[in-house]
Order: structure tokens, then sequence, then C-alpha cells
């Protein structure tokens, strides 16, 4: 999925080791809740969305008892490593640049594309104005590209941009993208080639947080293994959608 986001290694090296300090207590589980259908708000005002329901069986599998903290983008990553909370679930794609700074679960979506959409077939994606979220592995595609840039802090802001003429087109995940293509009545076209970006989505821990991994590891080989997990990803993204 989306989003390049780096820290320090320094910062990395502040981190608490909450779970091996007897951290049998709660897990927090961090999530953004804007980037639906991964996570969101719902009506009812709650956290909502494949990873919050798949991370809430996570915790039930792996025996934990875990609480959902909600984050925006930009300091998701700092927040984990300073020890605001112990995992981020928000549709983050396993780069070896994050890496670096965090450890990564296996992936519990499999790699997939992204896309432009623009709200005419026309739109210059090659060499327009792109918009794309802030600190993400499609605003970090778009900078090395022959586009212009420009980022917003939220994905609602990057689609905004090309409704009301900010951008010609906005990059972000297909799966984030196509609900609202759909559901705009031909105001949003796809254009432009799909570009597969990032290793897959997985939960970020702080590299200190070895046994947690394992634990959360564990739970999702045995989602992957019973097909849970395809059950899940089929339900929150369609039929069509990549499975294991």
């Amino acid at each position: 999925m989306k989003k390049l986001i780096l820290g320090t290694a320094a910062l990395a090296l502040t981190a608490g080791l909450a779970f091996a300090d007897g951290h049998g207590k709660t897990i927090r589980m961090g999530t953004e809740g804007a980037y639906a259908p991964y996570n969101f708000i719902n009506d009812a005002g709650n956290l909502d969305g494949f990873e919050i329901e798949l991370g809430n069986e996570l915790c039930a599998r792996a025996e934990l008892t875990c609480e959902w903290v909600k984050n925006d983008w930009d300091s998701i990553i700092p927040n984990l490593v300073s020890a605001n909370y112990d995992t981020i679930m928000a549709g983050m794609s396993i780069t070896a640049e994050r890496d670096e700074v965090i450890d990564f679960t296996q992936d519990y979506f499999p790699p997939t594309a992204s896309a432009y959409v623009g709200a005419a077939d026309g739109a210059d994606w090659e060499t327009g104005i792109i918009a794309a979220q802030t600190a993400t592995i499609q605003a970090g595609h778009i900078a090395e590209s022959g586009a212009t840039l420009v980022e917003f802090a939220t994905p609602e802001e990057t689609v905004a941009a090309v409704r009301n003429g900010e951008a010609d087109a906005v990059f972000a995940d297909r799966d984030y993208l196509a609900p609202l293509v759909e559901e705009s009545g031909g105001a949003l076209v796809f254009i432009g080639p799909e570009v597969p970006l990032g290793g897959g989505v997985g939960m970020g821990l702080r590299e200190s947080d070895g046994e947690l991994r394992d634990k959360f590891n564990a739970a999702i080989t045995d989602m992957k293994a019973d097909g849970t997990l395809n059950a899940l990803l089929i339900k929150w993204f369609g039929e069509g959608t990549v499975t294991y």
C-alpha cells in the first residue's frame, strides 16, 4: 500500500522496551483512521475497516489485550518509536527505508498497485501537477518522475485537489481510489498506468519488540493457513482483490 515515512536511527534507539518490560497488560495499536477501507472513522464515530477487524482478530489469536490509538500519518512512525503505542496498522507498505528504523511482521496484504486518478481522461499524469499524501511511497515516486509533486497531509485533501483543479491527478493506492472513482458518477476517472510499489502491507513494531512481532507473525500465518485472512480481504476489498 502507501506510505513512506522515515525516522532516524537515533530516534529508534530512544524506544522503550515496552513489550519486554512486562507489557503483558495492553498492547496499543496505532492507526491513522483516515484511509478507507483499510482504516477509517465510521458513522458512529468509531475506528473501523479492514485493519481494525484484522487487528482485533490477530490480538485474539495471540491472546493479547489490545486497544486502538488514532494518530496522524505524518507522525505515526516517530510516535511508535517513542513508545506512544506498540504497533502500527495503517496501510503501511513494507520498504527497505522504513525497515532501517522500525521492524515489520510479514505482510497481511499482498503487494498491490498504485494508480492515477484525474477529472478527465486526458489529464496529464506524466508532466502535470500530481497530488499525493505527504511522506508516502507515492509521493516519493512522483518526486522522482517528470511530474510536479504537490503534497497534502491527508488522503482526502489529495482527491479534493483534483476535484477543485489544484492538481491534474492524484496518485495513491488503487484500492483507496477505486471506490471514490465508482461513487463519483464520472467526475473522477483512472488515467495512466498502474504502478506496483512497496512489498505489501505489514504491521510496524519497534525493533526491540521481537517477541511481540513473533506473536503477531504466528497469528498472521494462522489466518493465512485457515483462509480467514483471504475472507477479510474479499469482504473489505471485493472479489477481484489479490489474496494469498
